[in-house]
């Protein structure tokens, strides 16, 4: 008979653990939703501006450039 007791309270401390850290998780998860939504409203992002494509043309030969002299260096040292 007293097995029986101490499985019962076994299940009573299990269940007041586990309710206690799924409490916890909510507030957690609750807390981060409402500093999501804080930060987002006084700190919005801000937008990319737009790279045209003549600009991003030659920023891509820019690093074909640089990536070919670093190459052609190399290959001189050795």
């Amino acid at each position: 008979m007293e097995d029986a007791n101490l499985v019962i309270e076994g299940f009573k401390f299990m269940v007041l653990g586990m309710g206690t850290v799924i409490t916890f998780l909510v507030i957690l998860i609750g807390a981060m939703i409402a500093q999501a939504k804080i930060i987002e409203k006084y700190f919005p992002e801000v937008q990319p501006r737009l790279v045209t494509k003549t600009t991003e043309s030659k920023s891509n030969k820019n690093k074909i450039a640089a990536i070919t002299a670093a190459i052609m260096h190399h290959k001189n040292m050795n």
